[in-house]
């Protein structure tokens, strides 16, 4: 198991729509151990391929919030939504390829979703909470979605300010 770098925007990788895996292979399974080992070190809910450079349809995520529950690491292989609840829910959003930067992102409150496991087998589950925004952020990543793109211009544009600097002090660091 590897921590990876993870990218942070703006970087074109972000933006690009990852491929379908076409069978889980163990190059798949490290790749799924190396996306939770980073998503916990970093710490965060979620961490989709394309955050770790790599442009396929996997995510990780583990919306368990109180560090006394048990850990429930999930990995998502080709996920699909097949149902939104019509309420909705604003939640405070945050991304590991943004750090530090929140705002208010409003998506469906419940999802039903599709998606191959580690396993070899299609999973179906709904989530709702955390786990809905969090598995929609992810999918989102999966298209080339950040959650800034669901803020206005103007938020959109001062968060990426603030991230071009970050890159530039990291970089001269």
């Amino acid at each position: 198991m590897n921590l990876r770098p993870i990218l942070i925007h703006p970087d074109p990788r972000l933006k690009k729509v990852a491929e379908p895996v076409a069978r889980i292979t163990p190059e798949i399974e490290a790749l799924a151990a190396d996306m939770l080992a980073t998503m916990y070190d970093a710490p965060g809910v979620g961490l989709a391929a394309p955050q770790v450079g790599v442009l396929s349809r996997i995510f990780v995520m583990d919306a368990t919030r109180d560090p006394e529950a048990e850990k429930q690491p999930m990995v998502l292989i080709n996920p699909e939504i097949d149902w939104l609840s019509e309420a909705q829910n604003t939640y405070d959003e945050g991304c590991l390829s943004i750090p530090d930067q929140y705002a208010e992102v409003t998506r469906p409150a419940e999802v039903r979703m599709r998606w191959l496991g580690l396993d070899g087998k299609t999973h179906q589950q709904e989530f709702d909470g955390l786990w809905a925004t969090c598995a929609q952020h992810e999918l989102d990543h999966l298209n080339g979605i950040l959650f800034i793109d669901h803020l206005s211009a103007i938020k959109r544009q001062m968060i990426t300010r603030k991230m071009v600097k970050l890159k530039r002090e990291r970089a001269r660091a």
